[in-house]
Order: C-alpha cells, then sequence, then structure tokens
C-alpha cells in the first residue's frame, strides 16, 4: 500500500522496493523543468479522423473521450524550459492518453520540436512512454515512424538525449526511440519493437523473462545508461552543461 501524498513526493517510485511507477506527461515535466519557465509548443496540432475509422468505437470518438481524461489535445507535449538554469527542448509523451500512441499529430509535433532545437541550439529531450504507432491511421503513422527517425538522425552533432520509461514498444521504439546520442531508461522499464507473446509465437520458441527489461538491454549494450528517476534531473543538467562550450555554437 502506498499513500498517493508520499507517492507523489517521491516522484511515483517505492521507497521499499524502488519500483517506478506510471506517470503523466506533465507529471514528469514539472520536476525536471525550472518553476515558472516551461513553454508549450504546437498546442493547436492535433489528430483528425480523416478515414473515418471505426472498430469497437470510432476513432473520433477515442480522441475526444482521450482529451477530456487527459486535458490533453494529444499523446505528447512539447515545448521549451529551462532545467538548473538551462534552456532545453523537451517533447514528453503521455501514455494515459490512448496508449501514447503515435499519430500523424504526434509525430508533427515531435518533428517540430527537433526542428525547433536544431534551428535554435537546444540540447533536445525526448521522454518515450508509448505502446508504438496509432493503428487507426494506418500509412500516416508509418510517414511519422519514418519522418520522426530522419530528423531525430539528422540532429546530428547537436546531440539529443531520449529517456526510455515502462513501456516503450512498437513503432516508437523503431523510430526516434532508440537514436538517441545518449539514451538513458529508467529501472525495469520494457522496452522492445514487438512483444514476448509474438516473437515466441513468429520464432516458434520460448525466450527468457526479462529480456525487454531496461536492464537486461543495458547489458547488451543498447543502452547509455539507467538512471533511477529521482535523479534524472541532475543528470540532465550535466549532460546539457556540455553543450554550452562546444565548437559548434562558436562557429
Amino acid at each position: 500500500m502506498l499513500h498517493i501524498k508520499f507517492s507523489k513526493q517521491n516522484k511515483s517510485v517505492c521507497e521499499e522496493r524502488g519500483n517506478h511507477l506510471s506517470m503523466d506527461s506533465m507529471e514528469r515535466i514539472e520536476p525536471s523543468i525550472d518553476p515558472n519557465t516551461w513553454i508549450p509548443l504546437d498546442e493547436d496540432t492535433i489528430s483528425k479522423d480523416v478515414l473515418s475509422f471505426c472498430d469497437e468505437e470510432s476513432y473520433e470518438n477515442r480522441l475526444i473521450r482521450s482529451q477530456e481524461k487527459t486535458g490533453l489535445p494529444e499523446a505528447v507535449q512539447t515545448g521549451i524550459g529551462y532545467s538548473n538554469g538551462t534552456l532545453i527542448a523537451p517533447g514528453v509523451m503521455d501514455f494515459q492518453f490512448m496508449g501514447g500512441s503515435m499519430g500523424s499529430a504526434v509525430g508533427e509535433k515531435i518533428t517540430c520540436l527537433i526542428e525547433y532545437a536544431t534551428q535554435k541550439l537546444l540540447p533536445l529531450v525526448l521522454v518515450c512512454a508509448s505502446g508504438g504507432a496509432r493503428m487507426q491511421e494506418v500509412k500516416k503513422k508509418l510517414l511519422y515512424i519514418s519522418a520522426t527517425g530522419g530528423v531525430t538522425a539528422s540532429f546530428g552533432m547537436l546531440g539529443d538525449i531520449i529517456i526510455l520509461t515502462y513501456p516503450t514498444t512498437g513503432g516508437v521504439t523503431a523510430s526516434f526511440g532508440m537514436l538517441g546520442d545518449i539514451i538513458i531508461a529508467e529501472s525495469k522499464a520494457y522496452i522492445a519493437f514487438a512483444g514476448k507473446r509474438v516473437i515466441e509465437e513468429t520464432l516458434g520458441q520460448k525466450v527468457s523473462d526479462g529480456f525487454q527489461l531496461a536492464e537486461a538491454l543495458f547489458e547488451n549494450g543498447l543502452l547509455d545508461l539507467i538512471v533511477p528517476r529521482i535523479l534524472i534531473k541532475g543528470v540532465l543538467s550535466e549532460i546539457s552543461d556540455l553543450y554550452s562550450s562546444v565548437p559548434y555554437k562558436k562557429n
């Protein structure tokens, strides 16, 4: 049993076992950004149901319900703000909005943030919390898997920091999620492209438990750091400080 008050004070981390509980995007932004410095970008970018997609429920209704539930227009928040005095450009996904899925609006916001950070020479920080690409948008989701991956790779010498949280899967893992100059994960974060069951059914063999957790990926060289949530702001600050004197700014 965890008391909500104490859990929030500890950034939703269980003090006894160290388990990292789920957080929405604003709960991640507030402790990482200095007070009163957060400026959101592209808040008017939202998804449209251009295909009139419907399964058990229409896509339009799912969007409206997610917007009412979260108070957000889309499954990612992008903006700029100071972290320990250094101006950075964060993009933070929100799993509570349709599983943090990446559709055209999410892809567009992330793409625009990367381009803005490139233009303004700002450190880029992308926090992933996603079930993958948004199936209701079919081909448009594939376009932005390519687009976000392309602009992340082209960010180049400016440097970008990717933070993988529980979960990071599917098209997000397959695009910008694994293309950072520095890739950080929270403890025991589930990071994968396809799920364990899908892999086992495809290969026809059992795979070991825990092979898609952050610790296993770190052991195999796919991550640079595993950082407890309460230390993230300090780590981001130390990394971002490196950008203040690098050669490209002088040129």
